[in-house]
């Protein structure tokens, strides 16, 4: 087992600013879609999951999510650290199952979600070709 180099006290401290909202691939997403002259609302607190971005008028919910986080199967910043495996596999599996459900409940609610990882933004034409695809169905 490796040991972390900094104590619990400082990891904590360094866990406690990572943000859940306004993350630079979020922000990168947003201003793509303003660009693309797209109108949406951010974190929705009404709707399962509280999704990054919503576009009412097409029914769409767009979750931009953080490899290591929401556990990107298959992609190299997935991966789990060495140490406390049991602590982070649970919460590794607590994120995954919570991720399923809300995006679950969501397309019950006749809601169309997509779910960005933040290593696709490397290809930022294909994303914005997504979202595209996304808008224009309806239109």
């Amino acid at each position: 087992m490796c040991t972390d180099i900094v104590t619990p006290e400082q990891r904590s401290r360094l866990m406690a600013q990572i943000k859940g909202k306004n993350t630079k691939p979020e922000l990168i997403i947003r201003s793509l879609c303003h660009e693309m002259g797209l109108r949406f609302r951010l974190h929705r607190k009404d709707l399962p999951g509280t999704p990054d971005l919503v576009f009412p008028r097409y029914r769409l919910c767009i979750f931009v999510h953080g490899c290591f986080w929401h556990r990107h199967i298959g992609c190299k910043y997935s991966h789990t650290p060495k140490s406390r495996h049991e602590f982070w596999s649970k919460k590794f599996n607590s994120n995954a199952t919570r991720d399923e459900q809300s995006i679950n409940k969501l397309k019950l609610m006749d809601w169309r979600v997509e779910v960005i990882w933040e290593c696709e933004l490397k290809d930022i034409d294909r994303i914005e070709e997504r979202i595209y695809l996304l808008t224009k169905t309806l239109d």
